[in-house]
């Protein structure tokens, strides 16, 4: 049986990003199937060279292109027509494609588009209607931005594909060997020898990220609960010009002896499995977050989270009836925007209701957070299965690709005629 060819626009699959985390988990949960191929551009991210990369696994089942950016029009074109993809599917913010969805009836005559979308934040983005209209399909990250795209372009064919992580490497590890792993390290305990409760950021260090904040208003919690008492982990690059000095953030608090803890190195997936088990809470109190992959697989450890109500983060701290954590609600929502994004809600949360939910969590007892983080664990298998994941691909790509064609196949209708009297 012939293969389905997927052409993939995405960050490089084998980046660090989340984006291309999620491209990753997609590509090679559909090669185990040995019904796809894929052909990539692996954009986003600096090349050594710009030759063609295949891995020993899969070979010639799946091609990635480094290129500069995301590509252009004319790499776009030049690729269809040596492939011969039967399917284009593309990933991350709009901001990115004007240029490929200029071409669209180029595009669309020959294969079907599938966007996988994320968007942070209401009101209801309508100056991306021409974009949305622009693809067969449009696969939506969050419940957040399936609704967006169903008030904005309720014609196109959508359908919610939550985010997911590896289970199976984002798990509860063994008590002992989490104890061991902490004492090696010597990580954060009080003088007399006991553990301090330990928190856990993992994120880009951007404005939005909100790096600085959470720094600033952890000292001025370990006022209330002792400088001795809890420490948090900040994994991320400290002096990223895109974010804030942590470092002389870290000095100006005097959070110099062990409270706040940089993690810079890059780790595997099994390393920062173990940090999300060390640590008792995970933060992301971002003002804007399309979804959060680094709550996610905190909770698939066990570890529960303190996260702003806002973008996707709010379906992960609870399922509508259970809480998996804290959820804070926004105490400001501000119109910002930008020439490419005219409007979007920015949510702020207040430092009161942050230091509260610190101290909330500092307050429970160990059981209690486990039992918390237990059932954070079963969210996760129940509506963001990895398993679940791949085969909605699995179907939602075939479907497509069986009432779409492509090339001497293609139903679709790249223009009308119309009578002009």
């Amino acid at each position: 049986m012939k293969k389905i060819k997927v052409f993939i626009i995405s960050d490089s699959p084998l980046a660090p990003s989340g984006v291309a985390g999620q491209t990753r988990y997609m590509i090679e949960g559909l090669l185990q199937t040995g019904r796809f191929k894929f052909v990539c551009f692996g954009g986003a991210i600096k090349h050594a060279d710009y030759k063609p990369i295949t891995t020993e696994e899969y070979g010639d089942d799946w091609v990635i292109h480094p290129i500069d950016g995301y590509g252009n029009q004319e790499s776009v074109r030049t690729l269809l027509q040596q492939e011969k993809p039967d399917i284009m599917w593309i990933m991350t913010d709009p901001r990115f494609w004007p240029w490929l969805w200029e071409i669209e009836n180029e595009v669309r005559s020959v294969v079907p588009l599938v966007y996988y979308h994320v968007w942070d934040n209401f009101p209801a983005p309508k100056f991306n209607r021409d974009f949305y209209m622009s693809n067969d399909l449009i696969a939506t990250i969050s419940k957040l931005t399936d609704e967006i795209v169903a008030e904005v372009a309720p014609e196109v064919q959508r359908l919610r594909i939550p985010h997911t992580t590896n289970v199976h490497v984002f798990k509860r590890l063994p008590d002992e060997e989490i104890k061991d792993f902490r004492r090696k390290n010597k990580l954060a305990y009080k003088k007399n020898g006991d553990p301090k409760t330990l928190f856990f950021w993992n994120n880009r260090n951007a404005r939005r990220k909100q790096s600085g904040t959470v720094l600033w208003w952890f000292s001025e919690f370990l006022e209330k609960v002792g400088k001795d008492n809890a420490a948090i982990i900040m994994h991320t690059e400290p002096k990223d010009p895109n974010g804030q000095d942590l470092e002389a953030i870290i000095a100006e608090t005097n959070m110099v002896d062990g409270q706040a803890l940089l993690s810079v190195n890059k780790l595997t997936l099994s390393d920062l499995a173990m940090l999300y088990n060390v640590c008792d809470c995970t933060i992301n109190i971002s003002d804007a977050e399309g979804f959060g992959l680094a709550t996610l697989e905190s909770l698939s450890c066990e570890t529960p989270i303190i996260v702003n109500m806002t973008g996707g983060l709010q379906e992960q701290v609870t399922d509508g009836e259970n809480w998996f954590g804290i959820g804070l609600e926004p105490k400001s929502k501000s119109i910002i925007g930008s020439q490419q994004v005219p409007y979007i809600y920015e949510d702020r949360i207040s430092k009161e209701d942050f230091i509260n939910a610190l101290e909330k969590i500092y307050n429970m007892t160990e059981e209690d957070r486990r039992a918390l983080g237990a059932a954070g664990r079963q969210h996760v298998l129940n509506n963001y299965g990895f398993d679940s994941y791949i085969d909605t691909w699995d179907e939602t790509l075939t479907r497509i690709h069986e009432e779409g064609g492509s090339w001497e196949t293609r139903k679709h209708k790249a223009w009308d005629m119309v009578e002009i009297k």
